[in-house]
């Protein structure tokens, strides 16, 4: 058995196969997790989770947005929907500001809601490391003039192409083509539903994977949890040859949340990353919050991970005051197609 993609026989994980020192750890629980509470999380919260990161040995950790203020009011979300750099500043301290971090700061910078021109600053004016461009397929070209300025700038930059699982074949490895001809250092396979299997990941892996090498790129992986499959699809990516693991603490993401940052560490044999300090976080942290905030998996995210569909009509589910009517969701879903 080898980590590359393809194989379709019978397969046994060895420890050689997950320690594999060019894998990196990209926790985002302040970013994905802010979806949740629009980007509100307290300033303390925020540099436990920095320190958290610290000392577990993870390799990116991302804090937030650089949303455009000229679209979205600050009176409408927290500072983590706009990550100034004042704001970045405050979390790692001005030592960690003033030389290299051990662990590297991203922000991800939506197509067509950025004003990464004048927000992106050069790289050598912040404490930031790696710029992340998120884009549906008919952005491409915005996106490619995104990932070229923060390259310029000086960052990491990352393509993640959103609701993958709804884009036609052609059209994708079309514009991961375009993308691949640029600047960026790694694309992602994003599983913004949580609709895809093991199956369907390893596939479109191993396809990114040939795809990225070819042109001296990374792939990454960003999975949700709606169908509880978020750690599996992590795993079969990582196996297909993808380097980049998108994990948030405890799972905190929209909705049904994501691969959770210690399961994966547990898994990987990297003595460089350490899981006590996670657990930590988590009981310290995260288990308080779970009376303030509803995330992971519940069954209106997996009808709508098994439908293939926006998970933002389970969302509104959860947060009615009947969010546990499964049955009256699941007619809603399906009523026109049954």
């Amino acid at each position: 058995m080898t980590a590359q993609g393809g194989d379709t026989g019978a397969r046994r994980i060895d420890s050689w196969v997950t320690f594999r020192p060019e894998l990196k750890v990209l926790d985002c629980t302040i970013r994905d997790g802010g979806l949740m509470n629009d980007h509100r999380f307290e300033y303390p919260f925020v540099q436990r989770v920095y320190e958290t990161a610290v000392a577990a040995g993870i390799d990116y950790l991302e804090l937030g947005y650089k949303a455009d203020r000229k679209i979205f009011a600050e009176s409408t979300a927290g500072p983590w929907k706009f990550c100034s750099e004042d704001d970045l500043r405050r979390i790692v301290g001005e030592a960690a500001a003033a030389g290299p971090s051990a662990v590297k700061l991203s922000v991800m910078a939506d197509a067509d809601r950025t004003d990464y021109h004048t927000d992106i600053l050069p790289r050598e004016q912040s404490v930031l490391s790696c710029v992340r461009v998120a884009a549906y397929v008919h952005q491409v070209p915005t996106a490619i003039d995104m990932i070229k300025d923060a390259h310029d700038k000086g960052y990491q930059t990352t393509f993640n192409l959103m609701a993958l699982s709804t884009v036609q074949e052609r059209e994708l490895f079309d514009a991961l083509e375009v993308v691949m001809a640029g600047p960026v250092d790694a694309v992602y396979v994003v599983d913004s539903f949580g609709s895809f299997y093991s199956e369907q990941v390893r596939d479109l892996t191993g396809k990114f994977v040939k795809m990225a090498r070819a042109a001296g790129k990374e792939v990454g992986i960003h999975a949700h949890n709606n169908q509880q499959l978020a750690y599996a699809n992590t795993i079969e990516a990582m196996l297909a040859g993808a380097t980049w693991l998108d994990t948030t603490i405890s799972g905190l993401g929209r909705g049904a949340g994501n691969c959770p940052t210690e399961l994966l560490l547990g898994f990987l044999k990297n003595p460089k990353f350490h899981l006590r300090p996670v657990l930590e976080c988590v009981q310290e942290l995260f288990v308080p919050l779970r009376k303030e905030l509803d995330w992971g998996y519940s069954i209106p995210y997996m009808l709508t991970g098994q439908l293939n569909i926006h998970p933002r009509m389970a969302i509104e589910l959860r947060e009615s005051s009947t969010p546990d009517d499964y049955v009256r969701f699941y007619d809603s879903l399906t009523e026109d197609t049954d």
